[in-house]
């Protein structure tokens, strides 16, 4: 088994409507935030997790090659070395010997970082330009009509972030063909997947909508996901 190359996605992720990526709220203060959105502690600068982007990749692959029937809903984490959702996004099947297929198959390919503000969004924001929002949202009660107000944070449309996804192609004994093909037929389709779908929470309600931009490969060609 030998790392034969590494495959590069570079570009931008561009926000279309208001981004919740939660942080989660141990205490709660009065007239407080209770979901806020993730940011870095040093500069409170929002990003996108490397974990939110994979976690949601990998989800909707699972949808598309039907495995989440298949796994009762839950995460594959079958381990087999044909497995697509397995050997591109990694699980935590890695067997025991060396006559396993799930050793055979080796390390995880995809490697998703995180998506942190462009320069000139970095420069807006210390300019004090808002680019976080509060939305509040109201869940009714049916019955009596009464209206439970919750606020929450959102990125607003218009934001970038900085994009970048590394795949390492592997020599299983194929010269790295599958790995190769599985770069066009898992990474690429689930980044079409996930332009028609959302990211983050709320998607349902209207958050979340996110495009690619000026994406290209390691030599510099341009990634088209039409």
């Amino acid at each position: 088994m030998k790392q034969l190359e590494t495959k590069k996605i570079t570009g931008k992720i561009v926000v279309k409507t208001g981004l919740h990526i939660g942080a989660g709220n141990e205490k709660v203060e009065i007239g407080g935030m209770d979901n806020p959105i993730i940011r870095n502690p040093l500069t409170q600068e929002p990003y996108i997790p490397g974990s939110s982007i994979k976690g949601k990749l990998r989800s909707l692959m699972e949808w598309k090659l039907g495995k989440v029937a298949e796994h009762g809903g839950k995460p594959c984490s079958c381990g087999k070395g044909d497995c697509k959702i397995c050997r591109v996004f990694g699980s935590a099947n890695n067997g025991k010997n060396a006559d396993d297929e799930s050793a055979r198959r080796g390390p995880t390919r995809v490697i998703v970082r995180d998506a942190v503000l462009t320069e000139d969004w970095k420069t807006a924001f210390a300019d004090g330009k808002p680019i976080v929002e509060e939305k509040s949202e109201n869940s009714l009660n049916r019955i009596t009509a009464v209206a439970n107000p919750r606020p929450i944070e959102r990125v607003v449309p218009g934001v970038e972030f900085d994009f970048e996804i590394d795949y390492r192609v592997i020599d299983t004994g194929d010269g790295g063909e599958t790995d190769k093909k599985y770069f066009d037929e898992v990474v690429l389709e689930s980044l079409k997947l996930l332009k028609n779908d959302f990211l983050g929470g709320g998607g349902s309600r209207g958050n979340g909508q996110i495009d690619f931009k000026d994406l290209h490969d390691e030599s510099g060609k341009e990634i088209s996901l039409e």
